[in-house]
């Protein structure tokens, strides 16, 4: 058998919860489904940093933000660490990648070492979308979703017999200003879509810099993303929980008849791949940058360390070697993709991406136990208290069973963040008692010793991936501090031999 081909479909903004394979109770997405049923469900999949650019660059060099330098939406791709893409792509593999990239579009940060691409600008449009390709910027007419498709199946068409390949399909969809397809328009019309049980969440235990974000459904979601203004009889504080379930069907109709044009176009992928007779060889991998908040809470967006924000969906089907039908609920991050996709595809990560901060999953997708695997995700958000969101700068660990958040409020001059400082606070949750994340106990006598366990885990998570903990607000967040020395040497290490070899 030839190497395996690999198929990476990444949504925007698409949450977990809206996915049926997930138990979605507000939509049905049976082609999406059709993955985890011919291959496996990821229960415990995290993202290292709840915000696009910098989970794409994260997915892409298998590193976290702090070394790969692209910590907010205002910093772009400059290649500082190699990526996946770069070692498929010298040993033989095709590449190609179509739709969003949002991790620049000039220069150096624009797509490398793939033979075919064609990148929306940005977070492009929903309709007749400006691409950008090596020949320019053109008007693409059509509808954003099916563009990419198209695409991605016309060049699949065009390659050679047994030539392996690696695509990147990333729709922009459901990004934000959330504009379905026409033909989804009576999908989910009838305002009846269920209102999540945390909706009308008090933030009662919550730290004030959770209570002070802008993501509220009631507060901040406004009329461009409604397309239409709020009716009179629904404003004032007395009308506060009326306007958000009236904001809530409107946002949600259109979110969810979004994700519908995924769903139909990850069909025809899908079908494309039988008629071809690709399928057996090839792992599809369906996954989104981040999550999304769909009411939990009260909130829209993502960024924080919330489940809903922090759970990325990952499907993925390859039946030459993953059971159908399995699940797997082993604790997995974005910083972990890249050393398995060079691992499917017959190369040693260690080698191949020496720079790598992660580890290759694929024998947890056979269903093999791992003894040595890592039982935390840790997570780290630096764009402090951006003019939109005003979401703080937080870092934490996430067990099977609980989480521990420090918010640390300080920007530390990321690009997009905010020079104002906040005091330091922390929340602790019990996902067992409380999965919903409701009650923070991080001052709660009864988990004092649970709280100084997961600070000393946190801290060891930080020292393994050589991230500093905030120490004041005189420390600011140096381009490349001396914790990463060792990785820079391994980096040159890796630009020498490519050189040499080349």
């Amino acid at each position: 058998m030839t190497r395996p081909n690999i198929i990476f479909i990444m949504s925007d903004d698409h949450a977990a919860h809206a996915i049926s394979a997930y138990g979605s109770k507000v939509n049905s997405t049976p082609h999406l489904d059709r993955i985890a049923q011919d291959g496996v469900r990821m229960d415990a999949v995290y993202c290292t940093n709840s915000i696009c650019s910098p989970s794409r660059a994260s997915i892409l060099t298998g590193t976290y933000s702090h070394v790969n330098g692209v910590s907010s939406i205002w910093t772009e791709m400059d290649y500082r660490v190699p990526t996946f893409v770069d070692v498929l792509h010298g040993k033989g593999y095709r590449t190609a990648m179509f739709g969003k990239w949002h991790l620049g579009e000039h220069g150096v940060s624009l797509p490398r070492n793939f033979d075919a691409w064609k990148i929306f600008p940005g977070q492009g449009d929903y309709v007749d979308p400006e691409m950008i390709d090596e020949d320019g910027a053109r008007v693409v007419p059509g509808y954003a979703t099916d563009i990419v498709t198209d695409l991605a199946i016309d060049w699949i068409d065009g390659l050679a017999e047994d030539e392996p390949f690696c695509m990147m399909v990333h729709h922009k969809a459901p990004h934000r200003p959330w504009v379905p397809d026409p033909k989804h328009a009576d999908l989910y019309a009838n305002g009846d879509i269920p209102e999540p049980e945390t909706f009308f969440d008090d933030y009662a235990t919550r730290s004030q810099a959770v209570r002070n974000v802008h993501m509220t459904i009631a507060d901040d979601m406004g009329a461009d993303d409604l397309k239409e203004e709020v009716p009179e009889h629904l404003r004032g504080e007395e009308n506060r929980h009326a306007r958000m379930s009236w904001k809530y069907q409107i946002y949600m109709r259109d979110y969810l008849q979004c994700v519908q044009s995924i769903d139909d176009n990850v069909g025809r992928l899908l079908d494309h791949l039988d008629e071809a007779g690709l399928a057996e060889n090839t792992l599809v991998v369906y996954t989104s940058d981040q999550g999304f908040f769909l009411g939990d809470h009260g909130w829209f967006d993502k960024r924080l360390m919330f489940d809903p924000s922090l759970q990325m969906p990952m499907l993925l089907k390859w039946p030459a070697e993953i059971p159908a039908g399995s699940r797997c609920e082993a604790i997995v991050t974005n910083v972990d993709f890249a050393a398995t996709f060079l691992d499917i595809a017959g190369e040693d990560p260690d080698e191949t991406l020496p720079t790598s901060q992660g580890r290759s999953f694929r024998s947890l997708l056979r269903g093999e136990d791992v003894a040595d695997w890592p039982d935390a995700a840790y997570y780290r958000y630096w764009e402090h208290d951006d003019p939109i969101h005003e979401a703080p700068a937080h870092y934490g660990i996430r067990t099977k069973d609980h989480k521990l958040i420090h918010y640390y409020g300080a920007g530390l001059d990321v690009p997009g963040a905010s020079k104002r400082v906040f005091d330091g606070e922390w929340e602790l949750y019990d996902l067992t008692a409380d999965p919903d994340e409701m009650r923070n106990v991080a001052d709660d006598p009864a988990y004092a010793g649970l709280r100084a366990e997961l600070e000393t885990k946190l801290t060891e998570y930080q020292r393994h991936y050589r991230d500093e903990p905030y120490a004041g607000a005189e420390t600011p967040h140096p381009e490349w501090g001396p914790y990463d020395h060792d990785l820079l040497v391994r980096v040159e290490q890796y630009v020498a031999k490519i050189r040499s070899t080349s």
